[in-house]
């Protein structure tokens, strides 16, 4: 346990002073600091369909914004992580330590995972001070414990995905490339996804907000880390219009947050530099 956390915190402490930090903070502070901002004002001109009544509200809202710069700062920052000492010639010389694969696979999860974990929770711990100095009110802890664990397993699932990557390309260009590609398809491209097995279903996908539509999304939505996100992310909201079962999400969690994990930990262990 002790040789876990002294590498884990080696790569955290790597990876948080690497020069890329300097853009992935600014990147992560605009969004998630300039959102909650601009929810919270009551006088904002929002979307019909968003309506805020609650801290919790501008919490959630503002989750739309972590999922496009959290995520892929969990990219940016575990794309190189097997690839770039493949490359170097210092997998090899990490490999031939005399340490288990298995807790040596474990420590870059978790030095990674934290490295972006750690702003990340920083800036929704200021978040919640704007959110207090606008509104008057913060979420209750029920709220803010569901909050912050589905913030930081999302994190943990792009990042044990990432290394996952990593371990399996042979240059740091097609990591980055896999890495982006599987951002971009649980980002941006899952709502097409989601739209083509509701029309093969026979339901009708002219209406987005249909009650057989929106059953349909919930379920394919457990496929998706990011859908996974949202669904604990709704738990304490009081009517979100999806009706999935807690034991269903709290299910694809768990399952998000082994299989990745156990996948890599069994590559590393085979893994020949």
């Amino acid at each position: 346990m002790s040789q876990l956390f002294d590498l884990s915190k080696a790569i955290m402490n790597e990876r948080i002073r690497a020069g890329r930090m300097m853009v992935i903070w600014p990147l992560l502070a605009m969004f998630i600091l300039f959102s909650t901002w601009g929810l919270s004002d009551p006088k904002a001109n929002l979307p019909s369909g968003l309506v805020i009544d609650s801290a919790y509200d501008v919490m959630y809202a503002s989750t739309a914004f972590i999922i496009f710069s959290a995520t892929m700062g969990a990219v940016l920052v575990s794309f190189d992580g097997i690839s770039r000492d493949r490359i170097s010639g210092v997998l090899e010389v990490k490999l031939s330590q005399p340490i288990n694969r298995k807790v040596l696979a474990r420590s870059m999860v978790i030095g990674h995972w934290a490295a972006i974990a750690i702003p990340v929770i920083v800036l929704n711990i200021l978040s919640l001070l704007i959110i207090w100095y606008r509104m008057n009110s913060v979420p209750n802890l029920d709220e803010l414990f569901i909050h912050f664990l589905a913030n930081c397993l999302l994190l943990l699932w792009y990042t044990s995905i990432q290394l996952l990557a990593s371990s399996w390309a042979r240059d740091m260009g097609s990591s980055m490339a896999v890495g982006l590609g599987t951002w971009m398809i649980f980002t941006l491209l899952w709502l097409v996804l989601t739209t083509l097995v509701a029309g093969l279903m026979g339901i009708e996908i002219a209406d987005l907000t249909s009650p057989e539509y929106l059953r349909i999304e919930a379920i394919v939505d457990l496929f998706s880390p990011n859908g996974v996100y949202h669904h604990m992310l709704e738990w304490p909201l009081a009517e979100s219009g999806r009706h999935i079962h807690p034991g269903m999400t709290s299910l694809a969690a768990i399952i998000w947050s082994l299989l990745p994990v156990y996948l890599f930990t069994s590559r590393m262990a085979k893994l020949t530099p």
